[in-house]
């Protein structure tokens, strides 16, 4: 399988090539925000903007409830730990509420964990998993990123 083709479930994508220029990344997936309280984030948002909550679902694999609000193409990802385990309360009580991650799209986050890892990135997943909207996801780790937590996702 290229790249450029992936399999979701029984049905395979396949992409175009990206624009030049464009490399790996496709799109901007997500801006993942990392608050204390869901409903009150949710709601400020919704009374600031009329943003709406289009997906909420429990990531158990990292202690986290996430709301997403959809922009244009893209989403806004608030995200609340619910287990003192979860690295995102680690984080929170390091640094607080405010931007935790940016997700950037890709067609194959296999082949583009693979290369990252190949030019010497830090990689806090060493294999793809599985994110939330059924998406396959692996994290970059911001030490090797100037600073920045990256989240690859496919789609």
């Amino acid at each position: 399988m290229s790249g450029l083709e992936h399999t979701h479930g029984d049905i395979t994508h396949t992409h175009d090539a990206p624009a030049e220029g464009a490399g790996y990344l496709t799109e901007i997936d997500h801006i993942g925000l990392a608050v204390n309280d869901i409903e009150a984030t949710t709601s400020w948002y919704e009374k600031m903007f009329g943003a709406k909550v289009a997906h909420q679902e429990r990531i158990e694999s990292d202690g986290v409830e996430e709301a997403l609000i959809k922009v244009a193409d893209s989403y806004l990802q608030i995200l609340t730990p619910y287990a003192d385990t979860s690295p995102l309360k680690k984080w929170m009580d390091r640094n607080g509420e405010g931007i935790h991650h940016v997700g950037y799209r890709v067609n194959s986050t296999e082949e583009v964990l693979e290369h990252c890892k190949s030019e010497g990135a830090r990689v806090v997943d060493e294999h793809p998993r599985t994110g939330s909207r059924g998406t396959t996801v692996a994290f970059l780790h911001p030490k090797s990123s100037f600073g920045a937590l990256i989240e690859l996702v496919q789609e």
